[in-house]
């Protein structure tokens, strides 16, 4: 069956996010409500999928209620939460022919690690349609069936570095954005685009950057010189550890992992990171630089 994903033409246009921009408002009614809504970018490969799930484990451990969704096609985010691959929510939106109606809460919702709820959105077919259309679908759907309601931490673990407005489409739920980056020139890179990305989105919606995750990193030289320049802020450091590497291929998040004092030191920084952000944090006001600029200023040559 041939799958079309058309934005629906009843949505009307905001003023323009930025220069260029051709985002189309999402529906109103998909406000998520009351739980804090944090969405996580960074440079594909970076390790976002591993420190969403490790972040939404913190968060259960605190006692919290807890919602991820995966946006990616590849619909990975959940599994070190889940044991398994689920069913995304465009995989069983046509096992119905879309007719939403139809599903039920168990069709596209799987407890993970310590009662976390998953849900992998997935995506259209490559080439044939928006994703930012998909995460509207899936909030939707989540509104439907009233599972926001009793939800205190949403993630959103965001595909790669992509900035268009498909994949952009999280900040427009969330409340801050955090963005994971290693301490190398293409990390850093990707994150200014980011950085710029969400600039854009807080012009019409409440997202503001919360803080930078420094992962699989031993320094932080470059990325603090970086968030200097720009008025950016490090919330968290993940070392390179192999014993996370190595949780991932166990399909475990971190806190089921026995290991050395470094695993141990990187699960209080989860725990430390999770209640930080249940606290608050400061919205971060950043100015992003142009590209030629960053390509002189991480010259790595000083």
């Amino acid at each position: 069956m041939t799958m079309t994903l058309d934005m629906p033409q009843t949505l009307k246009r905001r003023p323009p996010d930025g220069a260029g921009s051709v985002q189309v408002e999402m529906d109103a009614t998909l406000n998520i409500g009351t739980a804090k809504v944090f969405a996580v970018y960074g440079k594909g490969g970076i390790g976002k999928s591993t420190t969403s799930s490790n972040l939404s484990a913190a968060f259960s451990l605190l006692g919290k209620r807890v919602l991820q969704i995966g946006c990616d096609p590849k619909h990975d985010s959940t599994f070190t939460l889940t044991k398994r691959l689920v069913p995304t929510v465009i995989d069983v939106l046509e096992t119905v022919n879309f007719h939403s109606e139809e599903l039920r809460p168990e069709d596209y919702v799987y407890e993970g690690f310590n009662g976390v709820r998953c849900v992998e959105a997935g995506g259209p077919p490559a080439g044939t349609g928006c994703g930012g259309y998909v995460v509207g679908q899936t909030v939707k759907l989540l509104k439907e069936h009233h599972l926001l309601e009793d939800t205190d931490v949403v993630i959103f673990d965001v595909l790669g570095d992509v900035v268009c407005g498909g994949f952009a489409a999280p900040l427009q739920h969330a409340e801050r954005a955090l963005v994971v980056t290693a301490n190398d020139f293409d990390s850093i890179f990707a994150m200014n685009r980011i950085v710029a990305a969400i600039k854009a989105k807080s012009k019409n919606y409440q997202v503001r950057l919360g803080g930078i995750i420094a992962n699989r990193s031993s320094g932080t030289d470059e990325i603090d010189r970086f968030n200097a320049a720009i008025g950016l802020k490090r919330i968290a450091h993940f070392r390179d550890l192999d014993e996370i590497r190595r949780s991932r291929l166990k399909k475990s998040v971190v806190f089921e992992m026995d290991g050395s004092d470094e695993l141990e030191a990187a699960k209080a920084e989860y725990m430390r990171l999770a209640q930080s952000l249940w606290d608050g944090m400061e919205a971060i006001e950043a100015e992003p630089m142009r590209d030629r600029d960053i390509f002189e200023f991480l010259g790595f040559d000083q």
